[in-house]
């Protein structure tokens, strides 16, 4: 019987220690720290935002009975930006499960030590009942040899009793540990359900927004000439706008080496040997233009969006139709999809070089900082004009609203020289 017991007990410890020890591994898995859940909860905010924005847009395309790619485009991005709130959720009921497993493991361990502590207390009770009454106490000082002695022995009652009262208040404080760990598993158990409630009706959500998104390519599909001819139309529009910034940069190349054989021939009344100048279809960027270029490269990464809300619609390079198959488009910048009449502003301090105006893109701002430009199409309103100086985040103009659709988007474009940037890789992250 005494070795079923041993054998049992030995079992039982073995599965403690393996609890113990899978509650370390997820804990590791699942950092707990204040800062990771911060970060999470930011995450969460930040989805929860984009998917605000995106439900304002989806709303007024109601009225607009028939499928678009505006309409498409939004619902694309509210799906992305449920499915990463979702594995939100997942990762956040993760770390609540482990926050609720190192509970139960604090409450089992601590239950035990509470066993021993009353046993051992129910020992020092009985023993001092026994052994320790006002009579034997006496005696058991008075039979001393010594003073000595019995001082050491009186020492011993009063240790005795003080380590009575120290088991009694470690008793009372483990009381106190096990009733915070419960009263904490419970709100943990509590904000488990309520993550699993909200996972339920985000995953619902994501299923009717995926039916209505195979919906719209469905209706989409059958208007393959219509799309066609409007892709070819944006596309005829997308060179034009290219190649008037290829001549803006050619012109100021043009005029670069107007002042560089002025400044030569300047040189030469001086007895000054000429310098090559001409011909090499380089700018030639003044002090201050050198310094506007370090400063607008220094903030790779870091600069501010064209507008406050939206979401980038149409990503930069080459890459399919949302709908034709077989069919690539290029984009020379990104799309942000946002609000009619969204304020644009200057992602950096430069000088206005042109303001144009395109079929398709409407109007055009185009902005040089040094080595850099950026380019702000499909605007409604322009509040700056050629040769003005403007400043980091200044107003520049409106955001266009397409009657037919109500699509509101922002095409934005970023040159190095003659090299056409991603402007993702220079935008800050939101």
């Amino acid at each position: 019987m005494k070795g079923r017991v041993l054998f049992f007990s030995k079992v039982m410890n073995t599965r403690f220690f393996m609890a113990f020890f899978m509650v370390l591994v997820l804990t590791a898995a699942y950092p707990q720290s204040a800062k990771e859940k911060e970060k999470l909860q930011r995450t969460k905010q930040k989805l929860e935002e984009e998917i605000r924005t995106t439900s304002e847009l989806l709303e007024k395309t109601k009225h607009n009975k028939e499928s678009s790619i505006n309409k498409l485009q939004i619902l694309a991005k509210q799906i992305r930006s449920r499915e990463a709130l979702i594995n939100a959720i997942n990762r956040e009921l993760s770390e609540v499960q482990v926050t609720m497993a190192v509970d139960s493991i604090q409450i089992s361990r601590m239950s035990v030590q509470l066993r021993d502590l009353k046993s051992e207390y129910a020992r020092m009770i009985y023993y001092a009942y026994r052994t320790m009454n006002g009579h034997n106490k006496l005696m058991f000082i008075f039979s001393a040899r010594d003073f000595n002695q019995a001082y050491q022995r009186l020492k011993y009652y009063r240790q005795y009793a003080s380590y009575r009262r120290l088991q009694a208040e470690r008793i009372e404080s483990t009381k106190k540990a096990i009733n915070a760990h419960r009263d904490n598993l419970e709100q943990t158990k509590n904000q488990k359900l309520t993550l699993v409630q909200s996972k339920q009706t985000e995953k619902q959500k994501l299923d009717r927004e995926k039916t209505e998104k195979a919906n719209a390519v469905k209706e989409l599909t059958a208007k393959e000439k219509q799309l066609l001819a409007t892709l070819k139309t944006k596309q005829q529009a997308a060179q034009r706008l290219e190649n008037a910034i290829e001549k803006l940069i050619a012109d100021d190349i043009k005029a670069s080496e107007e002042r560089a054989r002025k400044k030569v021939a300047k040189e030469n009344k001086t007895g000054v040997p000429p310098k090559k100048a001409a011909g090499t279809a380089v700018m030639d960027y003044t002090p201050k233009e050198k310094e506007l270029s370090s400063s607008f490269s220094a903030n790779r990464g870091r600069l501010p969006w064209p507008c406050d809300r939206g979401f980038i619609s149409g990503s930069f390079g080459e890459h399919a139709h949302p709908v034709l198959e077989r069919v690539k488009v290029k984009n020379n910048g990104i799309d942000i999809m946002t609000e009619g009449g969204s304020v644009v502003k200057s992602v950096f301090g430069g000088k206005v070089s042109r303001v144009l105006a395109f079929s398709s893109f409407n109007n055009v701002i185009i902005i040089r900082h040094g080595e850099y430009l950026t380019v702000y199409s499909n605007l409604d309103q322009v509040s700056v004009r050629e040769g003005q100086e403007v400043s980091v985040k200044q107003p520049i103009g409106k955001v266009h609203a397409n009657p037919g659709d109500l699509k509101s988007e922002l095409h934005f474009e970023l040159w190095h020289g003659k090299v056409i940037q991603n402007p993702e890789n220079w935008l800050a992250g939101r």
